[in-house]
């Protein structure tokens, strides 16, 4: 099926049933970086994948909602919060739509990270204002992104494609007077790629604060 006639969705849950596992399980650096800084509270993960992240938020006792639009990735988040031991009021993973869901509850840190979705596109910056919204009073919203392709990457996938930059995801964002910025620049992440090699990777990092 091509990319001009597969759903996001439909890309999605064929990339994660297509293997039996597409992502390490570790947290990613920054997230846990800036979760160490502030007391545990009420956590949203947008795009949790397979859970990594929102998995071990709640092992740091926060309470923790993701959201993926693979039931595969979710199921394999909970099979790995079961695994932890981790209580269930305390991760709720949920399968769904990020261009469409929302919520009546507000968080004290949400994350978005590597909401990209390529060849078939998601309307990302929808999303991520959404995303901000979700945030609560004195919160913080945390957006990470690739900023460019990994070196292993075939041309014919990223070919094109506007990888996001702090710039233009503050852009997207639309804060208005009542946020800080704490944060927004690209880092540079050490990883390795699909062939064991030692490799690089940029990443967008974008940090903000909800006035009280």
């Amino acid at each position: 099926m091509s990319s001009d006639t597969t759903s996001p969705a439909q890309f999605w849950e064929d990339r994660y049933a297509g293997a039996d596992k597409v992502w390490s399980g570790r947290v990613n650096q920054v997230v846990a970086d800036v979760a160490g800084e502030l007391p545990p509270g009420r956590a949203l993960d947008l795009g949790c994948g397979e859970g990594g992240d929102a998995v071990w938020l709640a092992r740091q006792g926060w309470a923790v909602t993701g959201v993926d639009l693979s039931p595969t990735a979710v199921a394999r988040g909970r099979a790995a919060a079961a695994a932890a031991c981790i209580p269930p009021d305390r991760l709720e993973l949920l399968a769904a739509d990020l261009a469409t869901w929302t919520t009546e509850r507000r968080y004290d840190l949400v994350t978005a990270s590597f909401l990209q979705s390529w060849p078939v596109e998601i309307p990302r910056p929808d999303i991520l204002r959404r995303a901000a919204s979700f945030v609560a009073p004195g919160g913080r919203l945390l957006v990470l992104a690739h900023a460019a392709a990994p070196s292993w990457a075939p041309p014919e996938m990223v070919d094109g494609y506007p990888f996001p930059s702090p710039e233009g995801d503050l852009a997207a964002l639309a804060l208005g007077d009542a946020w800080t910025v704490l944060a927004a620049e690209t880092r540079e992440r050490a990883t390795t790629s699909p062939d064991g090699e030692p490799a690089t990777l940029l990443d967008s990092v974008v940090l903000v604060r909800r006035g009280r």
